[in-house]
């Protein structure tokens, strides 16, 4: 059997059938989160480090060399600078996270359908203004499995807004959860923007999943560096999405946005996925 195997069933229970979406009601809630992250937190938990290196294969060698307090201290390891370099070149768009990527296209009236579901802007965000600013514009969504590094970076060096919290359930981010169910509108999230020196203003959001209802930005507003570490997820999967105005940035073409709902491309972070557009959108 296949190690996703398993998961994938228990997932296909738990959203597709009636008994399991009865526990949904209850898994989904952020006290289940919390008490799982606090058991992945005592001393004991490290016995399942050695076990999950394993299971997904980790190059530990890529990582900072670190005595581990717990197994939520060795999920939310750094890797070594060498494997964590941005481009200078002020035009190239890096990928923020490790994780698997799909670009959407966020249609004139703010719209964008992810897995067959269909969100707006203002949905997610829950600010008129705001999602109004992206209309016609690119969303980038990063998939982030446990085996991913768990840290993300700012994609360009601009002046970063505060953090605007939104309290929600945690879902898993598993592509049949989100074909299923609006999860990027049920679950708890985080975001902020930055205005970038090379992409105009630019969304970044973290969404919480099943056993990550912490999310940890470093920031509130400030100046901030392209590269530079912007916060963490705890245990668990989640996502990452970035939201670029309509003519600022173009992707690479295997990064393009994808009419199929099975484009996800795995890219590591400081990869360079696109370029930016210079002209009066950048205003």
């Amino acid at each position: 059997m296949k190690k996703d195997d398993l998961q994938t069933r228990i997932v296909r229970a738990l959203y597709g059938r009636n008994p399991g979406r009865l526990v949904l009601r209850a898994i989904t809630k952020p006290w289940f989160s919390r008490l799982a992250g606090g058991l992945l937190e005592t001393r004991i938990s490290k016995a399942a480090i050695k076990g999950f290196v394993n299971r997904y294969g980790i190059d530990i060698n890529r990582y900072e060399n670190e005595k581990y307090k717990s197994f939520n201290d060795f999920f939310i390891r750094r890797k070594k600078i060498c494997f964590n370099e941005f481009s200078t070149r002020r035009n190239e768009l890096a990928a923020p996270c490790d994780g698997w990527l799909t670009a959407y296209r966020i249609s004139e009236k703010g719209r964008v359908t992810v897995k067959g579901i269909s969100y707006t802007m203002e949905e997610l965000v829950r600010n008129r203004e705001l999602a109004k600013a992206f209309e016609g514009g690119t969303m980038l969504l990063f998939r982030l499995t446990v085996s991913d590094y768990h840290r993300y970076h700012y994609p360009d060096s601009g002046v970063k807004s505060d953090n605007t919290r939104i309290d929600g359930s945690l879902h898993t981010v598993n592509p049949i959860a989100a074909a299923s169910r609006g999860i990027y509108r049920e679950n708890a999230r985080e975001y902020f923007t930055v205005d970038t020196d090379n992409f105009g203003k630019v969304l970044m959001m973290q969404v919480g999943a099943l056993l990550v209802g912490r999310i940890h930005n470093r920031h509130s507003a400030a100046v901030v560096r392209r590269g530079n570490e912007a916060g963490w997820f705890d245990y668990g999967g989640s996502t990452v999405i970035l939201c670029f105005r309509e003519g600022t940035v173009k992707l690479k073409e295997e990064h393009s946005v994808r009419e199929e709902e099975n484009g996800e491309i795995h890219v590591e972070t400081g990869q360079v996925i696109g370029k930016a557009v210079y002209g009066d959108e950048m205003q």
